[in-house]
C-alpha cells in the first residue's frame, strides 16, 4: 500500500535494477532477479495480448500502462498497476522502466473478464 514498485530492464527484458519494494514483493532476492528475465514473474493467468500490447507500445517509444497479475517466487500472486516507458539516452532506447503500484479492486474486477475472454481466444482456460 502506497509503495511505488520499481525495476529497469535492458533491452531484452533482463532485469538490471529491482527496488526494495519489488524485491519484497516479488520473493526473491535481489541476486535472484538482477540478471533474469522480466517475465520470471509472468503469471499463467495473464493473456499473451497484454503482453504483445505493452512490448509494441514501448517498441513504438510510447508510455504503457496497464493491470497485470504477477507470479511471486512462492507461487502467490499479487496484482499491480504498472507503468513501462522506454529510457531513452543520447537519443537512443537502451532499456526500459516499469513503475507499479496497487491498483482498487474494482478495477482488477472490471479487467478480469477481458482477460478471461484472451485467455480463451489464446486458448487457454480462463
Amino acid at each position: 500500500d502506497g509503495r511505488l514498485i520499481v525495476s529497469r530492464t535492458n533491452l531484452d527484458g533482463i532485469i538490471t535494477h529491482a527496488n526494495d519494494a519489488f524485491v519484497e514483493l516479488s520473493g526473491y532476492v535481489r541476486e535472484e532477479l538482477i540478471g533474469a528475465p522480466h517475465n520470471i514473474l509472468r503469471h499463467p493467468d495473464m493473456p499473451r495480448a497484454a503482453f504483445k500490447d505493452l512490448w509494441s507500445t514501448l517498441l513504438d517509444g510510447r508510455k504503457w500502462h496497464g493491470y497485470v497479475k504477477n507470479l511471486r517466487k512462492d507461487g502467490a500472486h499479487y496484482w499491480v498497476y504498472a507503468t513501462a516507458l522506454p529510457n531513452v539516452r543520447d537519443g537512443k532506447v537502451v532499456g526500459y522502466t516499469s513503475v507499479r503500484r496497487k491498483p482498487s479492486r474494482k478495477r482488477i474486477e472490471d479487467v478480469l473478464p477481458l482477460y478471461r475472454q484472451w485467455l480463451l481466444e489464446e486458448g487457454g482456460q480462463p
